[in-house]
């Protein structure tokens, strides 16, 4: 394989931008564990004490993200959330202004391999969400397990991160008053193992959850489509049935975590290594459709709300595809 190098005068501007994109892949596939061998030393060493104090605090806090996360506005507006932006660049596109008088749940397509647009426009505001949506607080929803380690549950929680546990999704779309949305990556993990340049395949057909969960808080549901989250990674082959896949999906299921074998470019390369490829990608705020809140739905209801919301999904992807990019022959395979 022929390696193509980075050349030597790239503007210092891209570097700080690959710099802030290593230390984004750093922390989603690392930092958890650095953090807890990091609670572990401490527990082991003289200052034991000092772990003991964290795991009290820990006990005391352990509701913390099913209740609404605790955020902070100071890291959310970091510099070096600018410069990820601008690798790619991301950019956070607003169809119609949205009520801040009610909650919404965003559901978030495609999942991509690390969720990129959805870290960017919901858990920073280097893309101006707080601007563009005046009122609205978002909550990106991640899976529990990430919750429990220590110390980098209150670095992700400080972006907006909660868990995407039933009760956390609740306690939001539930809060009086409205202005905060809960932003779902509806086709989770499993989605992830199909996601590579050109991929176009949903798995929302059969994800009805948070269908349900709008309706039993009157949650307004609006479609995102974020075109180009796909386009990040390379995947190794991993076709249904084949020996890959079948471990991915097993894995998958006894840990709740997909492990999709990726790869793109490198720091000083182009050719391999874990950073995602320089791919624009346009995050597409849909309209919103509006929900009546039924705190028992039937099936029937539930069936109708979903293939309303797959209708605008659909026709939100199609009004602005060409666009960003993708081909008038191309459509949504939703499965």
């Amino acid at each position: 394989m022929k390696i193509e190098f980075a050349p030597l005068n790239i503007p210092f501007s891209r570097r700080l931008q690959t710099c802030a994109v290593v230390q984004w892949v750093f922390s989603f596939l690392a930092l958890a564990q650095c953090c807890l061998a990091l609670f572990v030393i401490i527990l082991l060493s003289s200052y034991w004490y000092v772990a003991a104090l964290y795991a009290v605090w820990l006990y005391w806090d352990w509701d913390t993200p099913v209740s609404g996360g605790r955020r902070s506005a100071w890291v959310r507006n970091w510099t070096v959330w600018k410069y990820f932006r601008d690798y790619f660049p991301i950019t956070l596109v607003k169809t119609v202004d949205l009520d801040p008088k009610n909650n919404y749940l965003f559901g978030f397509h495609p999942h991509g391999v690390l969720v990129a647009g959805g870290f960017g426009n919901f858990c920073t505001e280097a893309t101006g969400f707080s601007k563009l949506f005046p009122g609205l607080i978002p909550h990106l929803l991640m899976l529990p397990f990430w919750f429990r380690v220590p110390f980098y549950r209150d670095y992700i929680m400080c972006g907006g991160l909660v868990s995407s546990d039933k009760k956390s999704a609740s306690h939001i779309l539930g809060l009086k008053g409205g202005g905060h949305v809960a932003v779902v990556a509806v086709g989770g993990a499993e989605e992830s193992l199909d996601a590579r340049p050109g991929a176009l395949t949903l798995q929302v057909l059969h994800r009805k959850g948070f269908i349900k969960l709008a309706m039993k808080h009157g949650a307004h549901l609006v479609p995102v489509f974020s075109f180009g989250e796909n386009e990040l990674f390379y995947q190794v082959d991993n076709p249904r049935g084949s020996l890959i896949r079948t471990l991915q999906e097993r894995l998958q299921k006894i840990m709740g975590v997909a492990l999709p074998l990726f790869h793109a470019r490198g720091v000083f390369q182009y050719s391999f290594g874990l950073l995602p490829f320089r791919k624009p990608i346009f995050t597409v705020v849909g309209t919103p459709i509006v929900v009546e809140k039924n705190t028992n739905p039937t099936n029937e209801e539930i069936d109708k709300l979903h293939t309303i919301y797959l209708e605008h999904l659909t026709q939100l992807f199609e009004e602005n595809k060409e666009q960003y990019g993708i081909p008038d022959h191309r459509h949504l395979i939703i499965t």
